[in-house]
C-alpha cells in the first residue's frame, strides 16, 4: 500500500520540480522584469510544495526524487525555440500555460486514486494550493499579454 502511495507522491515531486525548473527557466529568459520577478517567486512556491510532498514521502519510508523528468528538460528546449523565434514573453507565457494544465491534470489524478490514504490526500491538497495559484496567475497573465 505505501509503495503505491510513494510512488505517486514521486510522479507528483518530479513533476513538481520539472515545474521549479520551468519557472526559473522562464525568468532567465522573460523580457519584462515584472514577469522575472513573478515566475522567481512562484518558483519558490513551487519548490516549497516540492519539500512538502517529499517531507511526506519519507514519513511513509520513501526516498523522495530529488530531480525532474527528461520531459521537462524537452519542454523547456521547445519553449526556447520559440522565444528565439520571436515569441517572447507571449511565448513564455504560452509554454508555462501548458506546463501548468500537464501538473494540474497530474494532481487531479491523484486526488480520485482511493488508494491513497486520507492523510496523504490532505498533503497533497495543500502541495496543489501552489498549482491552484499558477493557474490563476498564468490565466491573468495571458489576458494582459492578450490586451497589449
Amino acid at each position: 500500500m505505501n509503495n503505491h502511495v510513494i510512488s505517486k507522491l514521486d510522479d507528483l515531486i518530479t513533476t513538481l520540480i520539472d515545474s521549479v525548473k520551468g519557472y526559473e527557466h522562464s525568468a532567465d529568459k522573460a523580457k519584462s522584469p515584472a514577469f522575472e520577478t513573478l515566475f522567481r517567486d512562484l518558483a519558490a512556491e513551487r519548490q516549497s510544495a516540492v519539500a512538502l510532498l517529499q517531507e511526506r514521502s519519507r514519513a511513509l519510508g520513501g526516498k523522495p526524487n530529488e530531480f525532474g523528468s527528461a520531459a521537462g528538460t524537452v519542454h523547456r528546449r521547445i519553449e526556447d525555440i520559440h522565444v528565439a523565434l520571436g515569441g517572447g514573453d507571449k511565448a513564455i507565457i504560452q509554454a508555462i500555460d501548458r506546463g501548468e494544465d500537464y501538473l494540474n491534470e497530474e494532481f487531479e489524478r491523484v486526488f480520485k486514486d482511493e488508494a491513497i490514504d486520507a492523510e496523504t490526500q490532505a498533503v497533497v491538497r495543500r502541495a496543489h494550493d501552489s498549482v491552484r495559484h499558477g493557474l490563476t496567475t498564468v490565466e491573468q497573465l495571458k489576458q494582459q499579454v492578450a490586451a497589449a
